[in-house]
């Protein structure tokens, strides 16, 4: 049966937007594969990782009917890349083949059955859906994501916290060390959820949210989530675990406050950060009236400093921290002021943005 004919690049574009929690090496031979069920002149793609599932459709050219099979996704978008974008590509099932055909090359791929591809149980108990555009939650990751864990015993960091309640929807990730909170409104009320995305999920959302007008649709069991957007349904299991609360660990009356450009404070720290080792990130902020010292030093006795004229009139405080945890935040936030606010050499530091009272970021200092 002739399954599609179209050009490679819409062929090419399917296939990536549901390809990316296919690992390269499974201990199920078939999780490397990319389902594909013909219905009519709909062709829907689905990979599974048994806690993720993507699933999408388009309609294509081809014979009229209905089949299902299984084929390498990796080899199948390998072999589509070393097709030229304009031209035509023909997918055909002859028994327990895939043939692959364009121009005058022809590929026979390997199938297996269909019906032995393990879907992801959806749960029947989703809580209401709500909406909001595909940009809010996009930036939303993207301003707390770089906080996540990575490989934490404790299982409940290596991912994101999505809180829904009222009209706000708020993230928060950490990872023991610093903490980042992001919230945006929505346009309807919602009754409270607390779920906790998994880390490969979060990623694989950043990947495929577009920057458009487009919206994503969100349904949260107790432990499963749901997406939709773009024509695509995806489906992952969630963390199971207490997320620490975040409300304590975010400080309230810090009385010293800096309002600088983000800019040319993160020179400054990339600057600083040369003269660290791999082992020891640190770095020691040194804050008095009018004056902000940046300084590092390393075990070869080596030393570095910089200086930003800063508005301040407060206290003087001398703090160490982790140089790439500010670097992180810094990078991942596009607004030129930044306020970062402090207590004293002990207590952890809060960066806000003048322009965004939805954005909080926490780090804890470091002894130097």
């Amino acid at each position: 049966m002739n399954i599609l004919k179209s050009p490679q690049e819409q062929v090419l574009g399917v296939l990536q937007s549901v390809a990316g929690i296919v690992e390269r090496r499974n201990t199920l031979p078939i999780l490397s594969n990319v389902m594909i069920r013909k219905t009519g002149d709909e062709v829907q793609f689905t990979t599974s990782d048994l806690e993720i599932q993507i699933q999408t459709s388009a309609k294509f050219e081809g014979d009229a009917g209905q089949m299902a099979t299984t084929v390498s996704a990796r080899k199948l978008i390998d072999i589509l890349r070393s097709i030229p974008s304009d031209q035509q590509v023909t997918l055909e099932s002859q028994q327990n083949k895939i043939l692959f055909k364009s121009g005058k090359s022809r590929f026979s791929l390997q199938s297996m059955p269909a019906e032995d591809f393990p879907l992801v149980q959806e749960s029947p108990t989703y809580g209401p859906k709500f909406q909001v555009p595909q940009s809010t939650l996009k930036s939303l990751l993207h301003l707390v994501s770089f906080s996540m864990a990575v490989h934490d015993i404790r299982y409940y960091l290596n991912g994101i916290l999505f809180v829904a309640e009222g009209k706000q929807l708020s993230l928060v990730a950490t990872d023991g060390h610093r903490l980042a909170f992001a919230s945006a409104q929505l346009d309807v009320e919602v009754p409270k959820q607390e779920v906790i995305l998994p880390r490969k999920t979060v990623l694989e959302l950043q990947r495929l949210l577009s920057d458009g007008e487009g919206a994503i649709e969100m349904q949260f069991a107790s432990n499963q989530a749901k997406f939709a957007f773009d024509g695509m349904v995806f489906i992952t299991k969630l963390v199971e675990g207490k997320f620490p609360d975040y409300n304590r660990v975010i400080p309230k009356n810090h009385k010293h406050a800096i309002t600088l450009g983000r800019s040319s404070l993160q020179v400054c720290l990339q600057r600083a950060a040369i003269l660290t080792t791999d082992k020891f990130k640190g770095v020691r902020l040194h804050v008095e009236p009018g004056l902000l010292r940046v300084a590092s030093t390393n075990s070869e006795q080596e030393e570095a400093v910089d200086e930003i004229e800063i508005n301040y009139e407060g206290d003087r405080i001398e703090i160490g921290f982790n140089v790439t945890y500010l670097i992180d935040v810094l990078s991942n936030i596009s607004d030129e002021m930044i306020t970062i606010s402090l207590a004293d050499a002990n207590s952890s530091a809060l960066f806000t943005l003048p322009s965004n009272a939805f954005f909080k970021y926490v780090v804890m200092p470091m002894r130097i």
